[in-house]
């Protein structure tokens, strides 16, 4: 087990066996990716996350006065979860409290590799040593291997350090999470990451400050700006960058079109069934709703260039339709439909135009929720009073003997009538004096439905049904 007397920087690769190596070594080595060799050594080195580690924030309380609790550390990947571990650990060994740091991936890990860390623990503890056990991707531990983590924190044989990506209220376990603090983690701003590469840049013992290529400012800026908060992320591709600059013989500082050219196209932050993927899409149908085309259109095309499946969004388009437009722009349902026919029928790219073209439309139209309103106090009304009886002259009568117990009677056809209405009643006698359940708005082409609905439910009134 190593000693926690150093910091990684954002770098949250999944753990290893070099975990357990000497922390010195980690940073002589030159082989190691620029991410590893860049690890800060103390806590002010540590870029970001003021809300965690600036003055008075609670991490560096602890920190400062070497405790550890149990925690767990949510964020986006590069924002510094293993690098804040590593800072507790360090912690109790700088107030005379030597604490030993283990680190295990749940991807690449079991029950039997945690029974060895509890071991080794267990020992320790009789030495008069503190272990800090670092779980990286603790999300991917399933709810039995969590459960057997909870004893041995209770007990305070090990100090639970779990880092995720994933929202802990969901993936991790209610008791685990209940003995455990949570701190969130925020994707770095363009300008901390900047800092960084900078830092990395100039540093001639562990980072490229030897290499003997000048780094365009404007480069470290596009790089930082690419790196979607995620400085693991940006230090490998100016590492990338600089590698491809150099083997390509190229003379002057490194461009941003180099830059490009070395990492490709720019990679986005999001996932198909994780949180990102929801506030993503969340973000998309609000902009709708707020008829905001510009915010909507940018959070659908941010879903499609991450590779999101365009049906995913044709899908949510002809819901809001009829949830958020309904009738007050009936051309909108059939519309989104169409969107969704054509983009299954025509795939990428070119469906693209087609969802932009839905998009903006449900955007810019009058907007509505009175059908999903009205069905809401119609479910009421049904789980309050049930299977109401069908009043008699609406009841089918195929059979003579129907017909002779009333069913059908007095029914009005409403296409012999004038102006084809019926002001009979229609609903169970027991529903007759409820309020409407569809209440049309003024907006669009709903305002002459509400004037004309004010105009039939007077005539139902006048002949009796109020």
């Amino acid at each position: 087990m190593s000693r926690g007397d150093s910091l990684d920087l954002f770098p949250d690769e999944p753990a290893s066996e070099a975990d357990h190596a000497p922390e010195a070594s980690r940073h002589d080595d030159a082989g190691a990716p620029l991410a590893d060799r860049m690890r800060p050594t103390r806590l002010d080195e540590v870029v970001g996350q003021e809300h965690l580690v600036g003055e008075g924030a609670p991490l560096r309380a602890l920190v400062e006065r070497g405790e550890l609790p149990s925690s767990i550390l949510w964020g986006p990947p590069g924002t510094g979860k293993t690098t804040l571990a590593r800072l507790l650990a360090n912690a109790g060994a700088d107030v005379g409290r030597p604490t030993d740091f283990v680190a295990l991936s749940a991807v690449m890990s079991g029950l039997k590799d945690v029974r060895a860390v509890v071991a080794d623990a267990e020992r320790a503890r009789r030495l008069g040593r503190r272990t800090l056990f670092f779980l990286d991707e603790i999300h991917r531990f399933n709810r039995a291997q969590q459960d057997a983590l909870l004893p041995h924190v209770e007990a305070g044989t090990v100090t639970l350090v779990g880092a995720t990506t994933e929202n802990p209220s969901f993936e991790v376990i209610s008791p685990l999470l209940s003995r455990c603090r949570v701190f969130t983690l925020q994707s770095l701003r363009a300008e901390e990451i900047e800092t960084l590469l900078a830092r990395a840049a100039t540093d001639a013992e562990r980072g490229l400050g030897g290499s003997g290529v000048e780094i365009a400012p404007e480069s470290l800026r596009a790089i930082a700006e690419a790196a979607d908060g995620d400085a693991r992320r940006a230090l490998g591709m100016l590492e990338t960058a600089v590698a491809f600059h150099r083997g390509r013989g190229d003379e002057g500082p490194l461009a941003p079109e180099t830059v490009r050219q070395a990492v490709g196209q720019r990679l986005l932050l999001h996932d198909r069934d994780r949180e990102e993927h929801y506030n993503v899409v969340s973000a998309l149908i609000k902009s709708l709703r707020a008829s905001d085309v510009d915010a909507s259109l940018y959070y659908m095309v941010r879903m499609l260039e991450a590779g999101e499946d365009p049906l995913f969004v044709a899908r949510r388009l002809v819901i809001f339709a009829s949830e958020d437009v309904g009738n007050a722009e009936p051309r909108a349902l059939p519309l989104a439909m169409a969107a969704h026919q054509a983009t299954e029928r025509i795939g990428l790219p070119e469906c693209k135009l087609i969802l932009a073209q839905a998009a903006t439309f449900l955007a810019t139209a009058p907007k509505s929720n009175a059908s999903m309103q009205a069905l809401s106090r119609a479910r009421a009304a049904v789980e309050r009073t049930g299977t109401l009886p069908v009043p008699m002259h609406l009841r089918n009568a195929p059979t003579p003997l129907m017909k002779s117990h009333g069913y059908g009677a007095d029914y009005r056809y409403a296409h012999a009538e004038e102006d084809a209405f019926v002001p009979d009643a229609n609903l169970p006698a027991e529903l007759v004096d409820e309020p409407p359940f569809y209440e049309p708005t003024d907006r669009g082409d709903e305002a002459e439905i509400r004037t004309r609905l004010e105009a039939w439910r007077a005539r139902r009134k006048g002949a009796g049904e109020f």
